[in-house]
């Protein structure tokens, strides 16, 4: 019998209801159904072949008055990676100035995949 998921699209604002039938061996995707573009069926073959995820989080900042960071990958990583990558961020601590968009942590988790500042700080007033 044929394992059948049913998930929403979160590719485009549409939010297309698809319906994925997974091969024999549930390792592969054999057919998508209720897509409205060509990305709906990427979608749904990564999504069950391969899930990413893009991680947002917080890491320390010192010598600013903020105490936390807001911090994200600059690509999805493997989701099976985010409890890896959460350990990680754990440990890291950056120093004021930051600017948005800074990479803090190159290569974080992949090759080519950065840990970067989505707020800037300036260092703590006197």
């Amino acid at each position: 019998m044929a394992n059948v998921k049913k998930f929403t699209c979160i590719v485009c604002p549409v939010g297309c209801e698809l319906t994925a039938t997974l091969s024999d061996d549930g390792k592969s995707v054999a057919n998508v159904e209720g897509n409205s573009c060509k990305r709906g069926i990427t979608y749904a073959v990564e999504e069950l072949t391969a899930p990413k995820r893009t991680l947002t989080s917080t890491v320390r900042i010192v010598g600013a008055d903020d105490k936390l960071l807001p911090v994200r990958t600059d690509r999805p990583i493997p989701k099976g990676a985010l409890f890896d990558a959460m350990k990680i961020i754990r440990t890291v601590t950056v120093k004021a100035p930051v600017k948005i968009g800074d990479v803090l942590v190159p290569d974080f988790i992949e090759s080519g995949t950065n840990l970067i500042a989505t707020k800037s700080v300036d260092t703590a007033a006197k």
